[in-house]
């Protein structure tokens, strides 16, 4: 690579370099449109006006003439020389000096021409035609010789104004993007708590808001997948030592069935750890991806009350629907029927005979409030803010054999928040009371009747 090259790779690669360019580049193209609109500005007003003033220095020049003879005319071109500079004549329609005689036909522009401003070897030269024809005005100077130093002090102050603004780009904007930049570097390298704490409201604050979002994401999902993978290892540990156990005990022991319906239990339970690691990383896979649209709750808990019904038979209680809700709420259908379903066979798993779970429906505001109340046994205080966390289970749960795999509440509160609603729990004296709070979406009441 050349070195012209490589300087160019070096300035495309700095952002600050980028914006000194794109600067240097604005002010050369100001300064183009500058000239050109001064150009315009000479040749659409000021230009017409100086064809005014010739006018007119004619008009006077003839008067004196008439009037007075060439002595005037004489004392009044000396006037115009004194006054602005060069030498001013004036001369008949052949390009002749009515005072001094002298040829100066080299000064008029050529047919058709009536009138001309030009420079020349140095010098300036104006021309303006009677209206009658018969006579011109003409002027003619050296045109001065500028120095450097002139517009030294102008020359600093552009580049005094480009480094001020330079420096305020650095500020505002490279310098942020930098270190946004090293602290997604350091993100990339396994630091997952850096976040970018900037209050502008602008395209850069947006930069960092986006970033923010996603880190929160991106934690929260290898977080979760970490914990997700121990807790998997931990569940399987123990179904597949009892597994390895009941091979062995089938193979040695007389009665074979107990053996075998104990690897079946154990092969259930693994199928439903695996089912619902699937149910539950379908729903943290990509929430933008589930379909959306205006659902009635109403329904699906009707569903859910339904469907559990034959499993709430078979533990000996039975389930309850009270209230009613009258408006949507906007979600997916298959996931809220999951948050519920997993609430109510969690409060069928540990009611006891003879017992009602009661599904309580009510409205407050903008929110669908879902009530789920069993008469079980409840929760440890201490248990209760932990009973959604993935595979936790209390401890009597563990040891019966009705347990399930601690994943159900965890897969109801992820769905719920996907839905930017809340779920908690609390115990009623006796059993458990587990709320779930869903806005309602902007769409008018159903109709019930």
């Amino acid at each position: 690579m050349s070195l012209p090259e490589k300087i160019r790779a070096i300035a495309f690669r700095s952002l600050n370099a980028r914006v000194l360019l794109a600067m240097a580049a604005i002010l050369s193209l100001s300064f183009l449109a500058f000239q050109f609109v001064s150009e315009r500005i000479e040749a659409k007003f000021l230009n017409p006006m100086f064809d005014d003033f010739d006018e007119l220095e004619l008009r006077s020049a003839l008067n004196a003439y008439a009037g007075s003879g060439k002595n005037a005319l004489h004392e009044y071109m000396t006037s115009l020389d004194t006054t602005f500079g060069g030498s001013h004549y004036i001369l008949d329609a052949s390009g002749v000096d009515l005072y001094s005689g002298v040829d100066r036909s080299a000064l008029l522009p050529p047919a058709p021409l009536h009138k001309s401003r030009t420079k020349a070897h140095g010098f300036w030269i104006i021309t303006h035609r009677s209206v009658d024809g018969k006579y011109w005005f003409a002027a003619t100077g050296q045109i001065p010789r500028t120095h450097i130093s002139t517009f030294l002090p102008y020359y600093f102050i552009v580049i005094g104004a480009t480094g001020i603004l330079g420096w305020l780009a650095w500020i505002g904007i490279v310098s942020p993007i930098r270190k946004i930049a090293a602290i997604i570097a350091v993100f990339g390298q396994g630091n997952l708590s850096l976040r970018i704490h900037s209050r502008r409201e602008d395209e850069v604050g947006q930069l960092g808001r986006s970033f923010n979002q996603m880190a929160e994401r991106l934690e929260r999902l290898i977080v979760s997948e970490r914990r997700l993978l121990a807790d998997i290892s931990h569940e399987l540990r123990s179904p597949l030592a009892r597994l390895k156990f009941a091979v062995k005990l089938a193979r040695t022991s007389e009665d074979s069935k107990a053996a075998l319906d104990r690897i079946e239990r154990d092969i259930n339970r693994i199928t439903l750890l695996v089912t619902e690691i699937i149910e539950m990383t379908s729903i943290e896979d990509d929430p933008a991806a589930q379909e959306m649209a205006s659902v009635p709750l109403q329904e699906i808990i009707d569903e859910v009350a339904r469907d559990c019904s034959l499993e709430a038979d078979f533990h000996g209680c039975t389930i309850a629907v009270e209230g009613a809700l009258t408006r949507p709420v906007t979600g997916n259908r298959e996931l809220l029927r999951r948050a519920v379903e997993n609430v109510v066979r969690n409060g069928i798993r540990y009611s006891p005979q003879d017992s009602t779970i009661r599904l309580t429906l009510s409205e407050d505001g903008q929110n669908a409030l879902v009530e789920v109340r069993d008469y079980g046994p409840g929760v440890p205080p201490e248990s209760l803010s932990r009973i959604f966390d993935s595979f936790f289970r209390v401890e009597d749960a563990r040891v019966s054999t009705g347990g399930g795999s601690g994943l159900g509440l965890s897969i109801a509160k992820r769905a719920v928040q996907l839905h930017n609603g809340s779920i908690e729990a609390e115990n009623a004296s006796p059993g458990l009371r587990i709320r779930i709070t869903i806005p309602f979406c902007a769409a008018s009441p159903l109709n019930l009747s």
